[in-house]
């Protein structure tokens, strides 16, 4: 199982994160996030950062918005968290591959939800359902839930998840289940990680996962 941690915003946070040997860093881009990274952590550093995958999160953003961003940053991939159609994503995807984020409640018709997606994507990723907001609740979704899920089509597991939880991740038996991600349960205040919590998470997923 791989590990994300998002709305990252620090430099020195970014850093520990290839020490630890953390996959892939979230970067916000959504000016009403308390993570918004664009004025607090510079392009060049994320750019010039090896070792780690780069993923900037976008909400409903202009499409010449996140085109721009992807090259002034250097983004592995993008992901996004809006309302964003099946047309936008495949744009995006010519550029970087593409994580679609989907907000979960108590039910869930997946081929509703997802198949129009499968083709211009290439992860899913199941938050939990956050009424006007787009995430970053540290709540979690009933995971029973993806228990059903139909696809082979990748996914992450977001939404609420802390140290607590570890037991729990790795016990789950989901054959799409790619990757886990984590934020909010993880910082001393929006933006800035408590990266000892960080360092234990990891340790525990890599022992299990590395074996």
């Amino acid at each position: 199982m791989k590990i994300k941690v998002c709305g990252i915003t620090r430099r020195e946070d970014l850093q520990q994160l290839v020490n630890y040997q953390v996959n892939y860093a979230g970067f916000i881009f959504y000016e009403k996030s308390p993570r918004f990274a664009a004025h607090k952590i510079d392009a060049r550093t994320v750019r010039e950062t090896e070792g780690i995958k780069k993923v900037g999160v976008f909400v409903n953003a202009p499409l010449e918005q996140v085109q721009r961003t992807i090259a002034d940053y250097g983004l592995d991939m993008v992901q996004l968290h809006g309302d964003e159609t099946p047309e936008y994503c495949a744009v995006i995807r010519k550029s970087v591959p593409v994580i679609k984020a989907f907000r979960l409640g108590e039910n869930v018709d997946w081929s509703a939800l997802l198949s129009a997606y499968l083709p211009v994507t290439d992860y899913f990723l199941f938050d939990t359902e956050a009424g006007k907001e787009y995430g970053g609740t540290g709540k979690r979704f009933n995971w029973e839930l993806l228990k059903t899920y139909p696809y082979s089509h990748p996914f992450y597991l977001s939404g609420g998840i802390g140290l607590e939880e570890t037991p729990e991740l790795m016990q789950l038996q989901l054959p799409a289940l790619f990757a886990v991600d984590v934020n909010s349960r993880f910082e001393t205040q929006p933006g800035v990680k408590n990266m000892e919590k960080v360092r234990l998470f990891t340790d525990q997923i890599h022992s299990t996962y590395l074996k």
